[in-house]
């Protein structure tokens, strides 16, 4: 990459660096309490700038250095915290973060170029099984001590592009006829994404022990 450009590009990420520090400290010296409204636009807003700076970062890199795509994404991946379990016929992957909404390109490719990185790694360790009529099930996982009202609705979230990624390495054909998904609002910890696949068939019995050991937002 030319120096000159490559010069403009970090200025330019500088820049935004500068804009999030300010966001930062607005956040920090803003009541949540008498406004949440603005801390909810100020959080919002230092997030996505975040997953920005990230993202151009990762094309410097990609352009400016020997160290390929694909590797440092798998990287991403792993300190991103993405987990893919498979166990008693069920693949259970978890994502350290809840759903960007749609058309925040900037999220998506944040989380999704490394959410393809990990399954490609895993699939190059481990046997990956194939589902054909299968039922895809996303928990969106919020932390109980935040406020309720940060909860979406499910089609204000990408679930149509990860399912897409998870698709292409363990499904079938994720058409209706062959696939069917579930959503479901739950209570943890810590925000997460889980998305668990299965064969239909097993799918009462997962939903019956989720419901045992898991907190509903019913329960609220």
């Amino acid at each position: 990459m030319n120096r000159t450009i490559l010069s403009q590009r970090i200025s330019s990420i500088l820049d935004d660096i500068q804009r999030l520090n300010s966001a930062l400290f607005a956040m920090n010296t803003t009541d949540i309490q008498r406004y949440p409204d603005n801390y909810e636009t100020l959080s919002t807003d230092a997030a996505l700038r975040a997953e920005q700076i990230a993202c151009r970062l990762r094309h410097i890199l990609y352009a400016s250095t020997n160290v390929q795509k694909e590797e440092y994404l798998t990287s991403a991946a792993l300190m991103q915290g993405i987990d893919i379990q498979y166990n008693d016929g069920i693949m259970e992957i978890t994502l350290p973060s809840l759903l960007p909404k749609r058309r925040r390109r900037p999220s998506s490719e944040f989380l999704l170029d490394p959410f393809h990185a990990a399954l490609s790694q895993y699939a190059r360790e481990h046997p990956m099984p194939q589902f054909k009529h299968c039922v895809v099930c996303f928990s969106n996982i919020y932390d109980r001590e935040l406020p309720e009202r940060r909860v979406r609705d499910y089609d204000n979230l990408e679930l149509k592009r990860l399912l897409d990624v998870a698709a292409s390495f363990m499904l079938v054909d994720d058409s209706g006829l062959l696939c069917d998904a579930y959503h479901t609002t739950e209570l943890g910890e810590a925000d997460c994404t889980r998305i668990s696949i299965m064969d239909s068939g097993r799918f009462a019995d997962w939903l019956k022990e989720r419901e045992k050991v898991l907190d509903s937002i019913r329960d609220l």
